[in-house]
């Protein structure tokens, strides 16, 4: 009786079951890791991928062969051994034999600048950049000269413009150079285009799909900022409406991703179709038929992204689970998607996109339960269950965002926690207007009613983006990347409150990692930063004898040279907030333009230079190229936009001979926030007569004065400028730089002085009624006004 009457009352008090991984879900990770691992070796490595090809298929056959013999523990070891090895096998042999076709693209003769018509198909997401549009394409087509090669290799399209009718799907005709892609990209060329014409727009189901998202933007066009342009992101991954603004904070505040299609909108798209199919009698066969065809139609709609594609193969090995009655753990499913997608797309084994996406479906299979279950220890089980999802992505993905960023998000737990009730009715009603656009008000009153949602994440994002110290300073690269996953596993282990004997270690990593947060002064950079004002827009740098220059916009940001060193370069950044360069301008290769150049490495997009002269200055092109950057050589009427700010090149000239000081770039930038401002590199007063016959009578608000202030400078020049005032970038130097002639002559043209050996660091912003302030690192507080911008 006693053991009868007990029994009940120890069920009631017995604490929940922990969930964990079973070794039998995490059986298959041994096969993503080959697969992944030799993705990442032949597409890094082409000239192996033949030999690894042959070694995998054969100790995979070998494998076989030894199991049939075994017995026990052995047969079931050598078959996970065959199927490792015949999964990395499979990745080799289909990167062998694209192999030839690729080679075909590369052998032609399209190095130093040579001019070349692409004939393509785009086969990805149109979206912005630092210096326009870019695309992935296949090429079909490619002339040189008088040769014409028929080709099939897939490109990466970079166009100044983008033509009406430039989608997924559209054959275009583009002419413009080339230039080599990043080590293990799938692209075999990056074209930069300077012409481009759409020969045949989208056709067929493709043609239905960019009608559909143009329809969805178009019914939100009318609807407030910033939730109107979200809308479209939320639902099928269209950013073009997202402003830079709005794209910065959704970044700092790490809600990015609600905007990158990925899981969670595959399940809700097939969660739908299968319950409506359900509801209406289908048999379990023709739901799932329903489901795989709504995410067919999904994937069209949103354009095969790598989190989309890894999304949906993921949902139809579910659905072939559901079709045969047995559905298996999700990290299997996962496990099975990725090393799919691998074989089809070794490629993809570079992709940051795809790589977060896995780690987050991962993280979310794998530790949001346990985290629950531990954080249901101090708080409702309801909230520890919330928190625990947001927490285990930001710990999966945040080693892999400091490869971008150097920076840990601080509020981006409890952003992620205040967003995530409305992102699935954005996705959910956002894809219904989408799908009913061109339903008068049906289409706008379900935009309306998406507005709500996507109003709410976006004044989130803002929100917690404008929150002081709303990102922490980290190690850069792959240090930084071990030592956040040492630090996230330490928060896994103490917040999910198991393993026992992991606490002590745990403890010891987070408290060193506080104390090394602390250690690297963000306190104290937080209170100098405090002074700096907020809506600055261009500042001069205080790096000695060296130019470094920033210009923001929209949240973006350019910067014209790094000067002299490294450090200080570092420091400036640190000063005004700076984590990423969306464009680098190189005016030239002297040493106190350039040699700062590692405090960005593998932090810049676009590298906009003056003429290499030398081999060291090839070399040091090779190497941001080698950091992910695309390097473009200015020339004359190259433009393009910085946020919402737009910048034009005055110099050198289209096919000069001139290379050093005379060939420096001059910038001329507008609109977007900025005061109109010309920046003039080392130019000589040659050149810079050059520039002043270019601007035909152009006036500026803000001029850089060039060559630090020399000797060498055409009067006529600022004369004309008449502008307000005049950065002087210079340090302590023994050729009395600045001199005395172009300070007077400044001053004669009424022009304020601000210079960064004398003022620091030096911040311009513009008041509402359109005059500059001016704030001096060594002079306080921005002073009252010094001129209208022109």
């Amino acid at each position: 009786m006693t053991r009868q009457d007990d029994a009940p009352a120890a069920r009631q008090t017995a604490p929940p079951p922990r969930r964990r991984a079973r070794r039998r879900d995490l059986r298959l990770a041994p096969v993503v890791g080959v697969a992944w691992t030799t993705a990442s070796v032949v597409t890094l490595h082409p000239s192996v991928t033949v030999p690894i090809a042959i070694s995998l298929w054969s100790l995979a056959l070998a494998a076989v062969l030894a199991g049939v013999r075994c017995r026990g523990g052995w047969r079931t070891f050598l078959a996970v051994a065959a199927i490792c090895a015949a999964g990395g096998a499979a990745v080799a042999t289909h990167v062998a034999a694209m192999l030839p076709a690729r080679a075909v693209l590369t052998e032609l003769p399209t190095d130093g600048g040579r001019a070349l018509q692409v004939r393509a198909t785009v086969v990805g997401k149109v979206e912005r950049s630092a210096t326009g549009w870019r695309t992935d394409a296949v090429a079909h087509e490619v002339r040189i000269g008088d040769e014409r090669r028929a080709v099939d290799a897939p490109v990466l399209l970079r166009l100044a413009d983008a033509p009406e009718g430039l989608d997924l799907g559209a054959l275009v005709e583009v002419r413009g150079t080339t230039s080599p892609p990043r080590a293990g990209e799938r692209a075999v060329l990056v074209v930069h285009a300077s012409e481009a014409t759409v020969l045949d727009p989208p056709r067929g189901v493709l043609a239905s799909a960019a009608a559909l998202r143009d329809g969805l933007q178009a019914v939100a066009a009318g609807l407030p900022e910033p939730g109107a342009g979200l809308i479209a992101g939320l639902s099928v991954g269209d950013t073009s409406g997202v402003g830079e603004g709005l794209d910065a904070a959704m970044k700092a505040s790490s809600l990015s991703h609600l905007t990158a299609v990925s899981g969670a909108n595959c399940a809700l798209v097939v969660g739908i179709a299968f319950a409506v199919a359900a509801w209406c009698g289908v048999p379990r066969a023709g739901r799932v038929i329903a489901g795989l065809a709504a995410l067919g139609g999904f994937v069209v709609l949103v354009s095969p992204e790598p989190s989309v594609v890894r999304a949906g193969a993921m949902a139809v090995i579910a659905m072939l689970g559901v079709l045969l009655g047995r559905i298996g753990a999700g990290v299997s499913i996962l496990a099975t998607a990725i090393v799919v997608l691998l074989v089809i797309d070794p490629w993809l084994a570079s992709s940051l996109g795809f790589a977060l996406s896995a780690a987050a479906t991962g993280s979310l299979l794998l530790a949001a339960g346990p985290l629950a279950d531990g954080l249901a220890r101090w708080m409702p089980s309801p909230l520890a269950l919330a928190v625990s999802v947001p927490l285990a992505a930001q710990l999966a993905c945040g080693p892999l965002l400091v490869l971008i960023t150097p920076t840990i998000p601080v509020y981006g737990v409890v952003a992620n926690l205040l967003a995530a009730p409305a992102a699935p009715a954005g996705t959910v009603v956002g894809l219904a207007a989408c799908l009913a656009a061109g339903i008068p008000v049906v289409g706008s009153g379900l935009a309306a009613l998406a507005w709500v949602p996507a109003a709410w994440i976006a004044g989130t994002a803002e929100t917690f983006a404008g929150l002081p110290a709303n990102a922490l300073p980290w190690l850069e690269g792959w240090p930084g990347l071990l030592a956040l996953s040492a630090v996230g596993a330490a928060i896994g282990v103490l917040a999910a409150g198991q393993p026992a004997w992991a606490h002590v270690p745990a403890r010891v990593v987070a408290a060193l990692s506080i104390g090394c947060l602390v250690g690297l002064g963000p306190i104290a950079a937080l209170v100098e930063r405090g002074h700096v004002p907020a809506g600055w827009s261009i500042a001069a740098c205080d790096v000695g004898q060296g130019d470094a220059l920033l210009v923001r916009s929209g949240g973006r940001t350019a910067l014209i040279d790094t000067g002299p060193d490294p450090e200080a370069l570092r420091r400036c950044l640190a000063l005004f907030g700076i984590r990423e360069v969306d464009l680098l301008v190189l005016t030239h290769f002297d040493l106190d333009h350039r040699g700062g150049l590692e405090a960005v490495e593998g932090r810049v997009d676009v590298v906009l230079h003056g003429p290499p002269g030398s081999g060291d200055d090839h070399a040091t092109l090779r190497a941001l190229a080698a950091g992910g950057a695309e390097v473009v050589p200015a020339a004359t009427g190259m433009s393009g936009r910085l946020g919402e700010a737009r910048w034009r090149v005055l110099w050198p000239r289209a096919n000069g001979r001139e290379t050093g000081n005379t060939a420096s770039v001059v910038t001329a930038w507008e609109g977007g926030g900025l005061p109109a401002a010309i920046l003039l590199g080392d130019l000589d007063a040659e050149a810079q007569r050059g520039v002043r016959r270019e601007l035909r009578g152009a006036s500026f608000a803000v001029v850089k004065v060039a060559h630090h202030g020399s000797a060498d400078q055409d009067h006529g020049l600022y004369a004309q400028l008449h502008a307000a005032l005049a950065l002087v970038t210079v340090g302590e130097n023994t050729y009395g730089h600045p001199r005395a002639e172009i300070l007077d002559a400044l001053r004669a043209a009424g022009t304020t002085i601000a210079r960064t050996d004398a003022d620091g660091a030096v911040a311009v912003s513009v008041d509402d009624d359109g005059a500059l302030r001016v704030w001096r690192q060594r002079g306080g507080d921005a002073e009252p006004s010094v001129g209208a911008p022109r």
